[in-house]
């Protein structure tokens, strides 16, 4: 990791929104389903704000500000895509207003995804699931 994004990580991992706070809280020690979540990781040039390797699995948590540059997002979700990684995006009052329902859909998708044992393939995933790009509705999961 270069000494400028490792910095720029902490000071994330200090400045967190209330909408990551409440995402953390209830992600970190393993608490949904056993799996392993890290925050505010470097993956290539970008951070990641919550990342699982255990299914390959990033979740990023947006604010307005994401409404001003969705090209930007787009080419960050196809390079960690590129990576193996499937980039869910939760906008900030879902994740305030129905943590439950944001981390049940969480929890499905990491179940598709969780890597078998080494010697195994983890087989396929379900389609509905791998839209990189896209919003979440809390009504139906991805649109």
């Amino acid at each position: 990791m270069s000494k400028d994004l490792t910095s720029l990580a902490r000071g994330l991992r200090r400045r967190q929104t209330n909408a990551e706070i409440r995402l953390w809280s209830r992600l970190r020690n393993r608490q949904l389903d056993n799996l392993k979540f890290r925050r505010q990781v470097q993956r290539g040039k970008f951070i990641a704000d919550f990342l699982c390797d255990e299914a390959m699995l990033i979740l990023e948590v947006d604010g307005s500000q994401h409404d001003e540059a969705p090209d930007r997002d787009a080419v960050r979700t196809r390079y960690l895509g590129s990576l193996g990684y499937l980039v869910m995006r939760f906008r900030n009052p879902d994740v305030l207003q129905n943590t439950d329902r944001v981390l049940d859909h969480v929890q499905a998708v990491a179940a598709a995804r969780r890597k078998g044992p080494a010697s195994e393939p983890s087989g396929p995933v379900d389609p509905k699931w791998e839209t990189a790009v896209g919003a979440y509705d809390p009504e139906g999961g991805p649109q």
